[in-house]
């Protein structure tokens, strides 16, 4: 008896070694394949932050990947006013991303308020359709618009055209948020003697301040980044920045390490403000997934 019992429990020691074994594995596993994605997505930001403090030759050079004289002559030449003031272009994309935000916030919030509180699905439909449309397959009709109305290379036709991709982005993102505030807190406001635009602004309003921000940062961010726009419809007065990283592009040569300093320029401060927002843009993508 005693025999058998020292052997079952033997057998009980070495039955769980197999599962503990396959828990390491897929472990490991997972520590890889997460390894392997920050991989992908930070190394060619990294490879772009070091090119940038790099001359042209060590960026050729293999040896130099890692291990090389750091330099700011790269930058010096992205801010040198004899190839383009620098500064103008920046405060171009941040006046183009903030007008245009700022007009799609005051049309499409009140839209979606209506949208969502009377349900007006067909609206909501015309709008997605809009959110649909391919932009390039606008640019030929806009230009000859905007030309045509001799608006071309001003900052109107930039905020227009951004507008019709927020304005659509911002007003679903809200509607969702409004979805979800229960009707039962603006009925009790109406029952107080609020009309309905009061409730609105007194009570949908301020609940809805963590949609907004997140259709504020979502809008701002594509605005600053887009630069198919800006090449067609911007002026040498309104070039944006994604635009003015052209410059370092020649016909027979690449600036390489000018233009990995004017790439270093344009994302960080998308780079800040995604970190430091990273909450409120999580939340707008997905806003309504867990409805009902």
């Amino acid at each position: 008896m005693t025999v058998m019992t020292d052997a079952r429990a033997d057998v009980a020691q070495r039955q769980p070694a197999p599962r503990r074994r396959r828990v390491r594995i897929g472990t490991v596993g997972r520590f890889v394949g997460l390894a392997l994605i920050v991989l992908a997505f930070l190394g060619p930001i990294v490879w772009m932050v070091l090119a940038s403090f790099k001359l042209n030759v060590q960026i050729y050079d293999p040896t130099k990947a890692f291990i090389f004289d750091p330099t700011l002559e790269n930058y010096g030449t992205v801010f040198d006013p004899r190839r383009g003031n620098y500064l103008v272009y920046i405060w171009n994309s941040f006046f183009v991303a903030f007008m245009a935000t700022a007009l799609s916030l005051v049309i499409a919030v009140p839209a979606a308020y209506a949208m969502s509180r009377f349900v007006m699905n067909k609206s909501a439909m015309v709008v997605l359709l809009a959110r649909i449309i391919p932009g390039v397959s606008l640019l030929v009709p806009w230009y000859f618009i905007f030309a045509q109305l001799k608006m071309t290379g001003g900052y109107a036709p930039l905020i227009l055209a951004h507008m019709f991709v927020s304005l659509p982005l911002i007003l679903y993102i809200m509607m969702s948020f409004f979805d979800q505030l229960p009707l039962e807190l603006e009925e009790s406001a109406q029952v107080d003697g609020l009309t309905a635009i009061g409730a609105f602004f007194k009570i949908a309003l301020p609940l809805s301040v963590p949609g907004i921000a997140t259709a504020t940062i979502l809008s701002f961010i594509f605005s600053w980044n887009n630069f198919m726009f800006a090449l067609v419809l911007s002026g040498n007065a309104t070039k944006t920045l994604p635009v003015a990283i052209f410059d370092f592009i020649g016909y027979a040569s690449i600036d390489w390490g000018a233009l990995m300093a004017a790439s270093v320029v344009v994302t960080t401060p998308i780079m800040l403000i995604a970190l430091f927002t990273q909450r409120y843009i999580v939340t707008g993508l997905t806003a309504g997934a867990t409805k009902g």
